[in-house]
C-alpha cells in the first residue's frame, strides 16, 4: 500500500486515542536490517520469499519492481547485510512492462517449482510467471475481484502445501465485515471462508509456513505513531479455518511498515518470520527487514 499524504498521516492521529490490547510477543525478536542502496527502482517492497534455508530471497515493489539476492547472516543467524541484483520490472502478457495503473503488485507466492504468483490491488487480479523475468498468465478474474476497493484489494497472496493460492483484500467494505478469503484451485476461484475483523488491523500479508498452517500479517496505521504490526496463524481443513492464534503484536513505531511476510525453519528448528517494510520512495521511512522467531 502507497502512503497517501501528509494528511491522511495527521487523520490517523486520532487513531492513537483508540484502547487496544497490549502489544504481545510469543514469537521473539531476532534482529532488524535496514536496506539501503543506491538503485532508484528500490523502494515500496510489499512482499519477500526465503528459500528454505534462509538466505536467498526474491522480493516485490509494489510499483511492479522485483528483485533477488542474497541474505548475509553472522552465526547467530541475524541478518547483517544482502546482496540484490537491480530491480526489474514484470512483464505483462508479451515483451511489454505491465501497462499503466496496473502496476500495483503487493503479494508474491512462490510455488516449489518456482512459479510465481503476483496479485494487485489496483485492478484486483493473480498474475502468474513461470519465470519472474518473462511474460505473465492472468488467472481468472472473479466478478468479485471488480468490486473490490480499487486501492485496498488483493494485498495478501500465499500458496498452501496442496498447490492452492490463498488471497484476501486489504479491506473487507465495512468494520464490521469479515474479510473474504479466496482459494484457486484447479482452475476456478471460491470462498472457502472469512476472518473475522479484530480490532484496526488489516491484513497486509500472508505465508503458509513449514507446518502447513497459514500465517497472516497485518498493519495498524496508528498516525504519527507509526505502524503497529500482528501476526496471526491459523489451521485451515477443507473448507474451514480455525479461529487463529495470535503470535506477535508490536506497539506502534516499533518497526516501519511491515507488509511483507516469510515463514521458514532454521537450523536449530525453529520458525522465522521474516517481514519487510514497504517505505513508500518516504525519505522519512525504511526498508527494513524484521525477522522474529517461534521457539520449535
Amino acid at each position: 500500500m502507497r502512503l497517501r499524504t501528509f494528511c491522511a498521516l495527521i487523520l490517523g492521529c486520532g487513531l492513537a486515542l483508540d484502547s487496544s490490547a497490549a502489544p504481545t510477543e510469543t514469537a521473539g525478536l531476532v534482529g532488524s536490517f535496514i536496506w539501503r542502496s543506491d538503485d532508484p527502482a528500490l523502494g515500496g517492497m510489499s512482499a519477500i520469499e526465503l528459500d528454505p534455508s534462509g538466505t536467498g530471497f526474491t522480493a516485490l515493489s509494489d510499483r511492479g519492481g522485483w528483485t533477488r539476492g542474497r541474505l548475509i547472516r553472522d552465526p547467530e543467524g541475524r541478518i547483517t547485510g544482502l546482496e540484490a541484483a537491480p530491480v526489474q520490472r514484470l512483464r505483462g502478457k508479451g515483451q511489454a512492462g505491465l501497462a499503466a495503473g496496473r502496476t500495483d503488485s503487493e503479494g508474491l507466492a512462490v510455488a516449489k517449482g518456482g512459479t510465481a504468483y503476483v496479485s494487485f490491488e489496483g485492478a484486483a487480479r493473480v498474475l502468474r510467471y513461470d519465470r519472474l523475468d518473462g511474460p505473465a498468465e492472468n488467472l481468472p478474474i472473479p466478478d468479485a475481484f471488480r468490486r473490490m476497493q480499487r486501492n485496498s484489494a488483493l494485498e495478501a497472496l500465499a500458496i498452501a502445501p496442496d498447490g492452492a493460492l490463498f488471497t484476501l483484500p486489504e479491506r473487507s467494505g465495512a468494520e464490521d465485515r469479515p474479510f473474504p478469503v479466496w482459494r484457486y484451485r484447479k482452475g476456478t476461484w471460491d470462498q472457502p471462508f472469512s476472518l473475522p475483523r479484530e480490532g484496526l488491523f488489516l491484513p497486509v500479508g500472508a505465508d503458509f509456513g513449514p507446518d502447513g498452517q497459514l500465517y497472516l500479517l497485518e498493519r495498524q496505521f496508528r498516525g504519527l505513531m507509526g505502524f503497529a504490526s500482528r501476526v496471526r496463524r491459523f489451521a485451515i481443513t477443507g473448507d474451514t479455518i480455525s479461529a487463529g492464534e495470535v503470535l506477535l503484536e508490536t506497539r506502534p513505531g516499533r518497526h516501519d511498515n511491515l507488509e511483507g511476510l516469510s515463514v521458514w525453519r532454521d537450523a536449530a528448528g525453529d520458525l522465522r518470520l521474516t517481514m519487510i517494510a514497504d517505505d513508500n520512495f518516504r525519505f522519512f521511512q525504511t526498508t527494513e527487514i524484521v525477522e522474529y522467531r517461534i521457539p520449535g
